[in-house]
């Protein structure tokens, strides 16, 4: 299979006041269609830097970032925003789902940004509530769920516009230890049906579950290995 991300050199500086930061300094990371990689590092190491310029979230200072073959180094928000919409889903760790709306309405969102009508929407939205085990919570508000389930409903919402990358920010922190379970379980599910999972965490036992863990220190890569265990999972 060939690389859905190549990264190329990429720096990353914030500037505060006078002082630059230097939160990734010369990162090149290829990773392939289907991979299941853990992104790892501890707190400033640049990871979640990295996971916003993945997520096009954010610009590189400099380098190369080719995402499935569109070179989005350089972009305008503006169109940075339609191929983010398109190829990446994101699971974050507080779920970011709004409490006013149903289940199935907050799984709808991304297709409303996409123009996607509404009789498409409700039945994309429907299939993929079914695909995470929750069809009998579609018309129930976030408030109505328990945390595992809210998670599931941020995953049929990253899921809804099949991306090319789901990108899943500490997807588990905020869950319990049987739930964190469940999700995980969903995500190899994801994984197996094809799709390019990047998870970034903090934890050992999350990073375990991918095939491959890049851990980074000091915003660059210390480590890119290939977990041999989990790279059998589902293949």
């Amino acid at each position: 299979m060939g690389h859905i991300i190549n990264l190329r050199d990429i720096v990353k500086n914030y500037y505060v006041g006078t002082v630059v930061v230097r939160a990734l300094r010369s990162i090149t990371i290829d990773i392939n269609a289907n991979e299941y990689v853990a992104i790892m590092g501890p707190s400033g190491s640049g990871k979640s830097t990295l996971m916003n310029l993945i997520g096009c979230l954010d610009s590189p200072t400099s380098g190369t970032y080719i995402l499935n073959g569109t070179d989005v180094s350089m972009m305008e928000d503006n169109r940075l925003a339609e191929i983010r919409n398109m190829e990446i889903g994101f699971v974050f760790q507080t779920f970011n789902l709004l409490p006013r709306y149903t289940a199935l309405e907050n799984v709808m969102l991304p297709l409303i940004y996409a123009g996607v009508s509404k009789h498409e929407r409700t039945k994309r939205a429907e299939e993929v509530m079914e695909s995470v085990g929750l069809t009998d919570r579609m018309t129930h508000k976030p408030n109505e769920l328990s945390g595992g389930q809210r998670q599931r409903v941020a995953i049929a919402r990253a899921m809804i516009n099949n991306p090319s990358i789901i990108l899943a920010d500490e997807p588990t922190g905020n869950l319990d230890s049987k739930t964190t379970v469940d999700i995980m379980n969903l995500l190899n599910e994801i994984h197996d049906r094809g799709n390019t999972v990047l998870v970034v965490t903090h934890e050992e036992d999350i990073a375990t579950r991918a095939g491959r863990i890049i851990r980074l220190m000091d915003g660059e890569v210390e480590s890119d290995t290939f977990n041999k265990v989990a790279a059998g999972i589902g293949q």
